[in-house]
């Protein structure tokens, strides 16, 4: 039987006038975001905010994750124009923080690294500030260089849940790769801001979640999130538990005392309130100089 969704979890639906105006520059783009692939219960706000986390490399994952909604299907051949696609949707939208991630394309020799470095490029002139979200590109670290090097202001990879689970949820995926990644990129490129995120209700303990944020931490991690794991069908992973918001208050303190810039709430995702947490580091860092 499937359980019922606490109060605190329910979502807002966006306004008609956000919602159009974000479906008319992403439809006319022929272009994709997490936001609806995802099903991610921040539309509503982001939509106001005028936030929108832009899918690239097609819309057909090459893992089957088992927290992930995003479907798994013999991906589609990359477009060549994606990138210019971007930054006109860009243009449309007045975005000025622009947030990227991509599905996993483990079919692709540089597993789609290429393609997020000329996105990059492209909106580079013309954007504020730009966040990537990207996969773990099966451990060839290097391969993020050139997208770093394009004028990447975050470099984003989630961890997603603690070390025990990775085998049960996470397909082709190693905690130690991803934790790696993090610490290649912070040890690589200093002044890169690093970013991960973390979903409970997967089975895990908070002693575990503690011990991950340690790590994390330790990897050279800035930012991180934490939101409440939601199944999005009965195929996937059967939620473990339902967190009250007093409980990601605590874990907010608790990465907070250990230097992170924290993002923590049951609704929250990887690209929540992605702007404020990237102000919050700059703020932070220009204090210390």
């Amino acid at each position: 039987m499937a359980r019922r969704l606490p109060s605190w979890l329910k979502t807002d639906l966006p306004d008609a006038r956000s919602l159009a105006r974000i479906r008319q520059a992403v439809e006319e783009g022929g272009l994709n975001t997490i936001c609806y692939e995802a099903r991610c219960p921040n539309k509503a706000e982001c939509f106001r905010e005028n936030s929108v986390t832009f899918l690239i490399l097609g819309r057909h994952c090459t893992r089957a994750c088992r927290f992930c909604n995003v479907q798994t299907c013999q991906p589609e051949p990359v477009e060549p124009d994606e990138p210019t696609k971007l930054l006109e949707a860009c243009f449309s939208l007045g975005l000025d923080y622009v947030i990227i991630t991509s599905v996993s394309r483990d079919d692709l020799s540089d597993y789609g690294s290429s393609h997020f470095a000329r996105c990059v490029t492209t909106l580079r002139p013309y954007v504020g500030a730009i966040e990537l979200l990207t996969p773990d590109f099966m451990g060839r670290f290097g391969l993020v260089d050139e997208m770093i090097e394009a004028g990447t202001d975050v470099f984003g990879h989630n961890i997603e849940t603690v070390e025990r689970l990775y085998p049960f949820v996470r397909d082709r995926a190693s905690y130690k790769r991803s934790l790696g990644l993090l610490e290649y990129v912070k040890s690589h490129f200093s002044n890169i801001i690093t970013k991960s995120g973390l979903l409970l209700g997967l089975g895990e303990n908070l002693e575990e979640v503690r011990c991950t944020l340690k790590q994390m931490h330790e990897a050279g991690c800035d930012i991180v999130t934490i939101g409440q794991y939601m199944q999005p069908s009965r195929l996937h992973v059967p939620v473990s538990d339902y967190f009250a918001p007093s409980i990601f208050d605590e874990l907010r303190v608790f990465a907070e005392e250990l230097g992170m810039i924290a993002i923590c709430g049951p609704k929250v995702r990887s690209s929540f309130r992605a702007r404020a947490a990237y102000d919050a580091v700059k703020s932070r860092r220009s204090k210390c100089e």
